[in-house]
């Protein structure tokens, strides 16, 4: 019930603050608009303002919403009121009103941004885990439990990291843009002026045809460090059957010493039939006791997965990242263009042949994640609402007849040649970007299949 609520309210908001961005700026322009509508279909509930001549509804699908504007190319117009209709209106007018839906967007995510920044928001801290054996991180060095202070772009100078989130926001800008990203590390949690090491990560040539968690795993750093602690133990489950208890803090497995969770969960995962038993190390009550264990082996797909039945790791350690009024709304604007840049290059690279389509996404997807966000709390969904609210935004800006990109494409077009595009190109490229947007859609329903019940 929550997911289902959470995405109706994240549709509706979206779509009511693009419809509405178009619906502002065409009455400012003196254009008479005829009707704004959230959703489609049969309206379950109309209203009319006093003294205005638009007709607002709520329709039974909330899949999306438009605006209509008195046009002479949709119905015959009054002589008396042709100046209020779109078509009449001056290039810069129209082309105002097309980009105003976009623009809304955009400008609702700077604001979802900065309400988070201004009112402060839990995140882990960049403490690192130990690094995926063969990553690029641990062929620079890292072993885990290091601080990350500061972050750069190749010879750039530094900046403060403030949380985990912070340090994988960056990564992902590294690889995405093919830059080596340099990281100062401690390992001195006391000093108020740690002594300080550089490393670089070198993420120039890396292949980031998936921007998901195998990209993290090709760098090595995936996850905030944990200590290595059982939480539950599951009844019945192998860490039960071998006397695991919730508390457990693991030293070592076999002669490996465990550093932190991510590690411990990896050396479980790993675990095969002819792993067999293995001696734990682990420290209970203060005092130090070997047990066997001998994991479960799943398949899950086409691999084995050991598994033994019980919750491995501690809550990260966490921080608060709150900015000040000027800093949060700047933070905002950077975070919205550094979110559409991004978007636009993984679209370009997915066009041509350098990104996996597997990163579309599609309805079921948003609303797993809204559902998600919503239940860790109102900072997580805003977040959520301010990605969902870029993405519209740019994904309407593509020049697709279909979308408002499209149609500000004609109006360039008109721009430069002084003309119009004829309605038989109109028509031609309209049916073109409506076949490409159902391709789009396709891909993104099939994903979300496959991501969720595959």
């Amino acid at each position: 019930m929550l997911t289902l609520v959470a995405f109706i309210i994240a549709l509706g908001v979206l779509i009511a603050v693009h419809e509405y961005g178009h619906y502002r700026v065409a009455v400012a322009c003196g254009i008479k608009v005829l009707k704004f509508s959230i959703g489609f279909g049969k309206p379950i509930y109309t209203w009319r303002l006093k003294g205005k001549p638009t007709e607002f509804s709520i329709g039974m699908l909330p899949l999306g919403g438009y605006v209509k504007m008195l046009d002479e190319r949709e119905g015959p117009v009054d002589a008396a009121e042709r100046h209020l209709a779109f078509n009449t209106q001056p290039l810069k007018s129209r082309a105002a009103v097309v980009a105003a839906g976009p623009a809304a967007n955009l400008l609702l995510a700077i604001m979802l941004y900065s309400l988070v920044n201004w009112s402060g928001l839990q995140e882990p801290k960049a403490i690192l885990a130990s690094p995926v054996a063969g990553s690029i991180a641990e062929r620079v060095g890292l072993q885990g439990r290091e601080l990350v202070l500061q972050a750069a772009f190749d010879d750039e100078t530094f900046e403060g990291v403030r949380s985990f989130e912070d340090l994988r926001w960056r990564l992902t800008q590294g690889a995405l843009n093919g830059r080596d990203v340099r990281l100062s590390v401690t390992t001195d949690f006391v000093s108020s002026d740690p002594p300080a090491r550089d490393v670089v990560l070198k993420l120039a040539n890396l292949k980031a045809s998936d921007a998901d968690v195998q990209l993290f795993r090709k760098i090595g750093i995936f996850s905030p460090w944990t200590q290595p602690v059982l939480g539950e133990v599951v009844a019945g489950g192998a860490g039960a059957k071998a006397g695991l208890r919730a508390g457990d803090v693991v030293q070592r497995v076999g002669a490996m010493p465990v550093v932190d969770g991510q590690q411990l969960r990896e050396i479980i995962r790993s675990s095969t039939v002819q792993t067999g038993a293995q001696t734990w190390q682990l420290l209970r009550g203060g005092q130090m006791m070997d047990i066997l264990v001998t994991a479960d082996v799943l398949q899950e797909g086409k691999k084995s997965i050991g598994r033994i039945g019980a919750y491995v790791g501690s809550p990260p350690e966490m921080v608060t990242v709150r900015y000040g009024a000027l800093g949060g709304l700047w933070q905002g604007a950077v975070r919205t263009w550094e979110v559409s840049a991004l978007t636009l290059k993984m679209m370009g690279k997915m066009v041509i042949g350098q990104a996996s389509l597997k990163n579309l996404s599609g309805p079921l997807t948003i609303a797993d994640y809204a559902g998600k966000s919503a239940s860790l709390g109102w900072s997580a969904y805003l977040l959520f609402l301010a990605l969902i609210s870029v993405s519209l935004g740019v994904l309407n800006l593509l020049p697709l007849p279909v979308l408002d990109g499209g149609h500000l494409m004609y109006y360039l077009w008109e721009a430069v040649t002084g003309r119009s595009v004829s309605q038989a190109w109109m028509e031609g490229l309209q049916r073109g970007g409506v076949a490409v947007l159902l391709c789009m859609m396709s891909v993104a329903l099939f994903n979300d299949v496959t991501r969720i019940f595959g």
